[in-house]
């Protein structure tokens, strides 16, 4: 927030008076306790500055005046695209006027931001608290520490670009911590445990802080408050942070369980480093982003058969289907047109809808990621009302309908001699089913139910084949779309079959397998990715308890092993995106004459070499994980 400076003001007055000729001063922005910062403009360059001032109170004594100096220049040592930079460190008067002269941000900080607007979606905190990250990151790469992070540091400008300021208080790592004397500095609701206590500190103090920061920027509140600093100092050493997912529910799992690691009391505990975390939110952030409409309109609303049509339709068949039988004189005829009704239409109305999302750019290939993206969105919301456990009555309703049709099986198999069997059958039959549709009903609740079952329709056999009719319909008359929301190898999987549909008839029978080899792959890539995201999680939920002896080395093994296996899968997946990317370019060179059919079959005996080595080490990781269940 900024604040218009009276010309009554002495110190700007005078502040001023030593400047003039290099610097123009135009207002005061704002006043902490290490300095007053001001607007100004250097006049032989004739561009906008930010200055921050030690007041000459602080200046005159020796001590604050070395130390402000010497953070300030260590601070200007810094150069990177997420630090605000600083131009020049100065005395003038004598070391009557001590000052750093650093680069003017058009924007707000991060608590205005929150302030005026409230909480940030998930996905703009994920970017700002990356970028963060890569900044911290860098700095303690230098061997510097910022041990003020707060919103109030971090600025955001108006072209979207993160910013951290104020390395004013940091310090060299080595010998860092509480200053001469065990004064304690920094800002107590968003200072760690180690830091409030006076210890030394590095760079997870940092991460301890910035993992407050997103607390505040998701949930719009601050785990720790009170109204003296003591009282805040002490509930950091002593109490534990509230889960974020209590507090804002509707942030996702990934992100908030990477902020809840970030607050852990022990150092130890928290992610291995700045650069991990920037990593974490970046996989969080990659989860996050938004798909094409045409994706989500068919997810929600075309790829079912849903409404009250779809109610009425049955009944409206067995009236239409004996009246058809009654006017053609055939009881065949009804018969066929009954059959009919509820397949073929249905059925063709489902192909008539992967038509449209065909001729909208989109295929087959992407209707596995908009369902998943679909069912993240739908489990984050339901989890905000009803938790993800089964509920009582739901566990009750499956008991009870499991007993009765088992009871009711029982019956039939038994032989229904007489007519009390008979009730008895039938009574056990009704209660199963009002229990079964008890507890469907309970686990709709809890679970998209609809959008699980009509996802596994369209991701199987069943919704390939729709597509291939639907394509067949549509020829080559496709659109193209954006694929941004895609993952690199379905985006070049469904380029490489665009390219081999317009290839003369005869190359296509020649490389008939082309289509399979490509599908293939594209499954092989998203096994690799899911189990990425499996190894990421298991690599941020190692914990470790240096209390106990032994426990420290088992946790480096551990985390080498994972580290190991993930950098094999990431080469899997390296892989496996090269050869499609191979199987493309060849495609393009055989379109354009270049390239000869022989080349590609070479290509495709290549890329099922890939795909066996990625069966390989999935049934691996298969035979591992059922010796651990063991």
């Amino acid at each position: 927030m900024t604040h218009p400076h009276p010309p009554s003001d002495r110190l700007f007055i005078d502040f001023q008076t030593a400047l003039a000729g290099r610097y123009s001063l135009e207002r005061e922005l704002g006043r902490g306790g290490m300095g007053v910062v001001y607007l100004a403009r250097e006049v032989r360059l004739d561009r906008p500055v930010a200055i921050k001032l030690l007041p000459p109170a602080m200046a005159a004594d020796p001590k604050l005046r070395e130390r402000f100096l010497r953070e300030a220049r260590t601070a200007a040592k810094l150069s990177h695209p997420n630090v605000i930079p600083i131009y020049a460190v100065e005395e003038v008067e004598g070391g009557r006027f001590v000052f750093f002269a650093m680069a003017f941000v058009e924007g707000e900080t991060l608590t205005e931001r929150v302030r005026n607007r409230g909480p940030l979606p998930p996905s703009e905190a994920a970017r700002v608290l990356r970028d963060v990250a890569w900044a911290l990151a860098y700095a303690h790469g230098q061997g510097v520490i910022h041990r003020d992070v707060k919103p109030d540091n971090i600025l955001l400008e108006s072209t979207g670009r993160v910013l951290v300021a104020d390395f004013g208080i940091a310090g060299i790592v080595v010998g860092a911590g509480a200053l001469a004397g065990g004064e304690v500095i920094g800002t107590p609701e968003f200072m760690s445990p180690e830091q409030a206590l006076g210890e030394a500190i590095d760079a997870r103090s940092d991460l301890y802080s910035l993992g407050i920061v997103g607390y505040f920027i998701l949930s719009g509140t601050l785990p720790f408050n009170g109204a003296k600093a003591t009282e805040v100092l002490a509930k950091q050493v002593t109490e534990p942070a509230p889960p974020l997912s209590k507090t804002a529910p509707l942030v996702p799992r990934r992100l908030a369980q990477a902020i809840d690691r970030c607050l852990a009391k022990d150092p130890a505990d928290r992610p291995d480093g700045t650069a991990a975390l920037a990593e974490q939110l970046g996989h969080a952030l990659e989860q996050r982003r938004d798909l094409p409409v045409a994706l989500r309109a068919f997810v929600k609303h075309d790829a079912r058969l849903d409404g009250p049509g779809v109610l009425l339709y049955p009944f409206v068949m067995l009236v239409a289907a004996p009246l058809v039988g009654v006017f053609t004189g055939s009881v065949e005829v009804g018969f066929i047109t009954l059959i009919g009704g509820y397949t073929l239409v249905p059925l063709g109305v489902l192909v008539n809808r992967a038509r449209r999302l065909l001729k909208s750019g989109f295929g087959f290939g992407d209707i596995g990621v908009a369902f998943k993206a679909e069912l993240d969105r739908g489990r984050e919301e339901r989890a905000f009302g009803v938790g993800h456990g089964a509920s009582v009555v739901e566990r009750v309703c499956k008991w009870v309908s499991g007993i009765s049709l088992g009871a009711a099986i029982t019956l039939i198999f038994g032989g229904l001699a007489d007519s009390q069997l008979v009730g008895w059958f039938g009574g056990f039959l009704t209660v199963g089913v009002i229990s079964g549709v008890g507890m469907l009903v309970m686990l709709q609740r809890r679970r998209d139910v609809d959008v699980e079952f009509w996802g596994r329709v369209w991701t199987g056999r069943l919704g390939r084949w729709l597509f291939g009719i639907a394509r067949a319909l549509v020829g080559k008359r496709m659109l193209p779309a954006p694929l941004t929301h895609r993952p690199t190898e379905l985006a070049i999987g469904m380029a490489a079959e665009q390219l081999f549909e317009a290839l003369p008839k005869e190359t296509r029978r020649q490389l008939r397998d082309l289509p399979d080899v490509v599908h293939r792959l594209e499954r092989d890539a998203q096994r690799m990715r899911a189990r990425l995201e499996e190894l990421q999680d298991a690599l941020a939920n190692v914990d470790r308890d240096t209390a106990a002896p032994g426990i420290a080395v088992r946790h480096d093994r551990i985390v080498a092993d994972l580290s190991t296996e993930r950098g094999i899968v990431e080469q899997r997946l390296t892989d496996i995106v090269a050869a499609l990317e191979t199987i493309r370019l060849n495609l393009l060179r055989l379109q354009a004459g270049s390239g000869s059919v022989q080349s590609l079959t070479t290509d495709l005996g290549l890329a099922r070499d890939v795909a066996e080595a990625v069966d390989l080490l999935l049934e691996g990781h298969r035979q591992v994980d059922e010796e651990l269940k063991k």
